[in-house]
């Protein structure tokens, strides 16, 4: 098993003690003994991801199942501050350009494609509906035989649609806790996808 994405996946190894949100604990105790592979790589974007399968970063193994989040780091703006990085529909071609290079080095492999996780406190704020446009855009990717689409995104939020900061301190990366969420929301798919 292959998990691929940005810092959202990377933190998966963090220790989850303050500053820092992470995982571990819960990795350990779920996908470390299946022998799952994190290659999420801090900031990532579609085209970065892209690049590194792209350039062997998948050479020499075969997965049966990959769990692919990634996007987020494509909305918003470059350092500058003014820049824009990328519309949601120039992310979700970045998304669909990775599954179709996965599909094609990895043709047996089955893809858990997952909804990009809500981000930012308030369900109207700009980001959070550039997400909810992105995950629109790729969920039909999971129409593929090899492809499963599954958004996990309502799991994170208060009835009101709010993200909380018990779950995502920053509103960005989830906490223990939020890897809790994760863990548990993907087991069953992922079982069925390893079977």
């Amino acid at each position: 098993m292959l998990f691929l994405g940005d810092s959202i996946t990377d933190f998966w190894r963090n220790s989850g003690k303050p500053p820092r949100t992470g995982g571990k604990a819960v990795w350990d105790a779920n996908f470390a003994p299946l022998h799952a592979a994190n290659f999420g790589i801090s900031a990532d974007r579609t085209q970065h991801l892209l690049w590194r399968i792209e350039h062997g970063e998948l050479e020499g193994i075969s997965p049966r199942a990959i769990v692919l989040m990634i996007g987020t780091n494509n909305i918003g703006f470059e350092s500058d501050g003014t820049t824009p990085r990328n519309t949601p529909a120039e992310a979700a071609e970045g998304v669909a350009a990775i599954v179709h290079t996965l599909r094609t080095k990895l043709p047996d492999a089955q893809i858990l494609l997952l909804a990009i996780f809500p981000r930012s406190k308030k369900p109207d704020d700009p980001k959070r509906l550039q997400v909810a446009e992105i995950n629109r855009l790729i969920a039909p990717l999971g129409k593929d035989a090899h492809v499963h689409y599954l958004d996990i995104g309502q799991k994170f939020l208060s009835a009101d649609g709010t993200l909380s900061k018990n779950i995502m301190p920053d509103f960005l990366h989830p906490n223990e806790h939020g890897y809790e969420i994760w863990a548990a929301a993907i087991k069953e798919p992922l079982a069925a996808l390893l079977r």
